[in-house]
């Protein structure tokens, strides 16, 4: 058995999100299916410090399952022991290399069957077939058409509410017209009325007060 390479550190902003529908996800784990033949020829030409065009082929087909005959075992492999997180595997090999990217499978292999949490065995992820691997992986490739179809929608539904409730924001804003007949109303126009009354008013007391004689003048003129 090979001996476990440790895992590389990931320094600050190394770390990409890895793309859903191309892994399966359990519990903590970031889950990838590879073919079992091809990951144990890779094991083998790496030790032997195989080239890169000896390698290709089988990097193939652990990157496309398509490749893969649907009876052919595939084994889960745990993508945290890669050490980096990526959209894809493409991209992964695009950064890596292929001799790289070979490492970084072998790598993952081994950080699977190190079992870090300690799950029991019967509860791990097992092996499937191709077949198997393949249907997950067209399941989540329309799961995710489906959810974008309804993202879509939504926000189509949304854009058009909101212009409805702009085009009625508008019509309320419609300035009154008074009626037929009716004048609008002055601002003070109350005031000055009620100004005018009491002005009346005191002019009359006043008058009032003028004419009438004092009680002592009357006396005297009595």
């Amino acid at each position: 058995m090979a001996e476990k390479e440790p895992v590389p550190e990931v320094e600050e902003g190394e770390e990409e999100h890895v793309a859903e529908g191309e892994q399966a996800a359990a519990g903590g784990q970031d889950l990838y299916y590879i073919s079992e033949t091809a990951i144990a020829d890779i094991k083998e030409k790496l030790g032997d410090g195989a080239k890169e065009e000896d390698i290709q082929p089988l990097l193939d087909k652990v990157t496309d399952p398509t490749q893969v005959d649907d009876d052919e075992p595939m084994l889960p492999v745990d993508m945290r022991g890669v050490g980096q997180e990526f959209n894809s595997i493409q991209d992964m090999v695009a950064a890596l290399g292929v001799v790289g990217a070979a490492e970084a499978f072998v790598r993952a292999r081994e950080y699977f069957e190190a079992n870090h949490e300690g799950e029991p065995e019967d509860q791990r992820p097992q092996p499937m077939t191709a077949a198997e691997w393949k249907a997950c992986l067209h399941e989540g490739e329309e799961e995710e058409l489906l959810a974008e179809g309804e993202e879509q929608e939504w926000s189509e539904l949304l854009a058009a509410e909101g212009g409805d409730a702009e085009l009625s924001m508008g019509e309320g804003q419609e300035e009154e017209e008074p009626f037929e007949g009716e004048e609008p109303l002055e601002e003070g126009g109350e005031g000055e009325e009620g100004g005018d009354v009491e002005g009346e008013n005191g002019e009359e007391g006043q008058a009032g007060e003028e004419g009438e004689e004092p009680p002592a003048k009357k006396a005297k003129t009595d």
